[in-house]
């Protein structure tokens, strides 16, 4: 059997950080998930996914993440039963999340440096595409090549 579950999308609200009684770090918080298709005249749909982090992934996503970050989120889909204070039986189902990672740029997420040691974050950049001169990069013969 295969339960896995991988989203992206942006926060909807400030996670919070809790723990049990037994001590345990939890937060729980929703991610906005655009569909991938729009139908022709309407907007684009947004699903809204509840989340569940435990541990260590709780405590990592409670200080670096907040409202409108960009976030992937891979864990399983749990389903459970509940009543809630009207008595009623509801069901809710929700993504435990196994890990969860930055997405996107920082200026874009706005979740700064993270502490990284500030001459790292001042270096210059590696040559890409993008920022590189021609002399940057050399030329590989082809029967060098691993494929």
């Amino acid at each position: 059997m295969l339960n896995n579950a991988v989203i992206m999308g942006r926060l909807v609200a400030d996670p919070e950080l809790r723990t049990t009684g037994s001590g345990i770090s939890v937060t729980s918080f929703t991610v906005a998930v655009d569909r991938r298709f729009v139908r022709q005249g309407e907007e684009r749909q947004t699903d809204f996914i509840d989340v569940i982090a435990w541990r260590q992934t709780a405590e990592f996503v409670s200080k670096y993440f907040r409202r409108g970050s960009m976030i992937a989120v891979q864990g399983y889909i749990q389903t459970r039963t509940y009543e809630d204070k009207n008595g009623n039986k509801r069901k809710a189902v929700e993504i435990v999340a196994d890990n969860a990672s930055f997405c996107g740029s920082k200026a874009e997420s706005g979740t700064g440096n993270y502490g990284r040691n500030d001459s790292v974050m001042n270096s210059q950049p590696a040559p890409s595409y993008s920022t590189a001169d021609e002399g940057d990069f050399k030329e590989i013969p082809e029967d060098d090549l691993p494929f």
